[in-house]
């Protein structure tokens, strides 16, 4: 039941009665806040205290969301130590007029923040990984590029915190540099496979097969090498020179460019040894066992493997 306040004064005599009114705190004892209070973004006019907090911590209990591409994450306000002030925030709607809209104070953690977005680091941060060709069963397979992400702590942090402040549950974009792979398997250079058993040359280029060619390799005396190369040296018209404590080169003099040269018009250097692709002039030789580990073409394929290749180029020697 709501106080009837009479304030009485004495006019010449006379008592005079003022218009009824009714105290602040009469007002809360009605159990209900005012139309139109919120606390917020939760709308608690109308309600009794009770449902109004109940309302105001399910509001404020919504977990924020991350997102990545095509990856959520979710994290409750409790999980980045944030609290709100909800007591506090009733007692000021209890007595507030019609229309008030009170803000909700939210306390936070900041190391809780920082433990949290440490562990976005985790998840979603990785090196940025460039397409890569490997060998499977005599076949070129190339692995996937994958963009590199690093997530910027500080910004998320305060991307965070700022998301708990304003009471604001719209997904939260993961703050993070992404760097983009440098090489895909469509712009992967060329690619060389050797397969020694067969005497074949197959030559890559972004992702295709271009072009195989027949070879020779080395005798089963001195046989090609088989493993992961890489093209380190080319050279036009070279010289050949007698390999160092080589037997079967002991007493030869170096032999220069022409058509008794054992190389041909072309030297493409693999980085192991003294051994790389090169020409020759003994074109029956092509397709069988005949050199000293070196494989060789013929002298027009090499010409047009040596203008196709570059330095660095990958060189696979399998066995078949």
């Amino acid at each position: 039941m709501k106080k009837l306040i009479l304030c009485i004064m004495v006019l010449g005599g006379t008592l005079v009665f003022a218009s009824p009114a009714y105290s602040q705190s009469s007002l809360s004892s009605s159990g209900l806040i005012a139309d139109g209070v919120s606390i917020g973004p939760v709308a608690v006019g109308g309600m009794t205290v009770g449902q109004a907090r109940a309302a105001v911590r399910t509001g404020f209990g919504v977990p924020l969301q991350i997102a990545f591409k095509n990856r959520t994450w979710r994290a409750t306000p409790a999980q980045l130590g944030a609290s709100a002030l909800v007591e506090s925030a009733l007692a000021r709607a209890r007595v507030a007029a019609p229309g008030t809209q009170l803000r909700l104070v939210v306390r936070i953690q900041r190391k809780k923040v920082r433990e949290y977005t440490k562990y976005l680091q985790r998840v979603f941060s990785r090196p940025v990984r460039n397409a890569r060709a490997r060998v499977v069963d005599s076949k070129l397979r190339y692995t996937n590029a994958k963009s590199g992400v690093i997530v910027k702590p500080k910004l998320m942090e305060k991307a965070l915190i700022s998301a708990l402040e304003e009471h604001d549950r719209k997904t939260i974009s993961l703050v993070a540099e992404v760097t983009e792979p440098s090489v895909t398997r469509k712009d992967f250079g060329p690619v060389i496979i050797v397969k020694r058993e067969s005497r074949k040359l197959h030559f890559h280029n972004r992702g295709k097969l271009v072009r195989k060619f027949q070879v020779a390799v080395g005798l089963r005396s001195h046989p090609t090498p088989i493993g992961v190369f890489s093209v380190i040296s080319k050279q036009k018209d070279p010289w050949w020179y007698p390999p160092p404590d080589s037997e079967w080169a002991s007493g030869s003099s170096p032999v220069p460019p022409g058509p008794n040269n054992p190389l041909g018009t072309r030297w493409i250097g693999l980085n192991y040894g003294m051994y790389g692709i090169h020409g020759t002039w003994q074109d029956e030789s092509i397709g069988t066992a005949a050199s000293h580990g070196c494989v060789r073409m013929h002298v027009a394929d090499s010409e047009w493997l040596f203008e196709n290749l570059e330095i660095g180029t990958l060189v696979f020697i399998t066995l078949t």
